[in-house]
């Protein structure tokens, strides 16, 4: 192991360890918003995989976030399945819907591939009103308290307890985290790097650029699918709102942000945005209640001041220039 391998092993042991130290100092506002940015920082990690590591620009990755949220959900609401076993029939939903995705989508380059994925999760945002009498649309389905827990023989595992929600997110997080981590650093990933960069010189090398995509698509939806199911079952809610165009263009800005092709950027990014619109929220409210000005202006100055002076992404940028070891 190099020093560089050193300090990235390092680097994200500590922030696993911070993010667990800080269940314990946390006040109970920001303690619930951090366990919902860590689900949310999940799908931003799923989604620099494809985008960030394989260089493929997509504006459908709702439809995997809503697979894992619906393929939860619904068997919970209409059949009472069980916490364990609805997560992993969200993640076989949207694992199978982005194999499937993928074998089509991965036909086409470039701007046709963000199209082509923009319509596929058009089609899946329809599908929930069109069935709308088991999504209930709009108004969507909420699970109730006594559904969301865990039964480990004579104990019960409550994941609507507010420590318990914490640990179970953050439990994802640091396993997708490192998982993550272990695959853009094998060969795998490297390959995938190198599609990105130059995608026919990779293929006249002797790789099977489609298959490699294929696979990183499909792990992109798996980890997509698994931050919707633990939402879901975490935050006991899922509406159509989550199938739209929103949450294919979020998980974009998060990893722009955060940065691009680095491991903890999508944890940064959804962190910052999290922050910058109920922080700026706060600051009106507090500072100029009688001025007419919309948070979303102080979020979008500040996006301007970042992207000027952080081209890349926050992390990005600071690999660029002072710490090439971070991965």
């Amino acid at each position: 192991m190099t020093g560089r391998d050193g300090k990235a092993i390092a680097l994200h042991g500590g922030v696993i360890a911070a993010l667990f130290a800080l269940n314990f100092v946390l006040p109970e506002y920001h303690h619930g918003v951090l366990a919902r940015v860590l689900v949310l920082a999940v799908f931003a990690m799923g989604y620099n995989l494809l985008f960030g590591y394989a260089g493929l620009l997509s504006l459908g990755h709702a439809m995997f976030f809503a697979a894992g949220l619906y393929g939860a959900g619904l068997p919970m609401y209409h059949f009472g399945w069980g916490v364990l076993a609805a997560f992993l029939s969200g993640l076989s939903a949207a694992t199978i819907l982005a194999f499937v995705i993928g074998m089509l989508a991965l036909r086409t380059k470039g701007v046709a591939f963000m199209i082509v994925t923009m319509m596929f999760a058009q089609v899946g945002y329809l599908l929930v009103y069109y069935f709308g009498s088991w999504t209930r649309g709009d108004e969507g389905l909420v699970i109730q308290q006594h559904a969301r827990a865990i039964e480990i023989g004579a104990t019960t595992l409550d994941l609507t307890e507010p420590t318990t929600r914490y640990m179970t997110a953050l439990f994802l997080f640091s396993v997708v985290l490192l998982v993550t981590f272990a695959l853009v650093r094998s060969s795998f990933g490297r390959v995938l790097i190198a599609i990105r960069e130059n995608e026919e010189r990779t293929r006249m090398l002797g790789y099977d650029t489609f298959a490699n995509k294929l696979v990183a698509m499909v792990a992109s939806g798996a980890i997509c699918g698994a931050a919707g199911a633990a939402y879901l079952i975490l935050f006991g809610y899922v509406g159509s709102t989550f199938a739209s165009i929103q949450y294919s263009i979020l998980p974009l800005l998060w990893v722009l942000l955060g940065g691009a092709s680095t491991t903890l950027g999508p944890l940064v990014g959804t962190v910052l945005m999290f922050y910058l619109i109920d922080g700026s929220g706060d600051l009106l409210k507090t500072y100029a209640p009688g001025w007419n000005i919309s948070h979303l202006g102080i979020v979008g100055a500040a996006l301007i001041i970042l992207v000027l002076f952080f081209p890349k992404g926050i992390l990005g940028t600071i690999r660029d220039r002072w710490a090439r070891w971070l991965p």
